[in-house]
């Protein structure tokens, strides 16, 4: 999948227009980016279209923070309502589940707690291994 159709489908999920819908992927993917290990982004990133593989990447360790945090850094950099955050990151992840290999976004989902499940809306963590 190409990065317009990314953000056209995002942008057709949450209701927001191209401009917002662009801004939340980025700030979703550098937020997840953030999240999960180095590694398991870097293996993300080469799964999606290389104009958003710099948003994944990071050095060093997984920054450890709730959902609440993830939607809070959404809300802030975009800007979006907490709701609207909520929507684009659920959104954000539907799409990621048809632009990269099952086993990848599995990969991801286990990096995440447990109670990321609900904001993803996906299994997630030991809710996914219990599949």
């Amino acid at each position: 999948m190409d990065a317009p159709t990314f953000i056209k489908r995002t942008a057709e999920s949450t209701g927001l227009d191209k401009e917002h819908a662009e801004r939340a992927v980025r700030a979703i993917l550098v937020t997840l980016g953030t999240r999960i290990d180095p590694g398991e982004a870097d293996d993300l990133a080469a799964q999606l279209p290389e104009a958003f593989q710099p948003y994944l990447r990071h050095d060093g360790k997984a920054e450890p923070f709730p959902p609440e945090e993830f939607v809070r850094r959404i809300v802030h950099v975009v800007p979006l309502s907490n709701e609207q955050a909520r929507r684009a990151v659920r959104a954000v992840f539907g799409v990621l589940s048809e632009a990269v290999s099952e086993g990848e976004l599995e990969d991801v989902l286990l990096q995440l707690d447990a109670d990321y499940s609900g904001l993803v809306g996906m299994p997630t963590g030991r809710n996914l291994q219990r599949l």
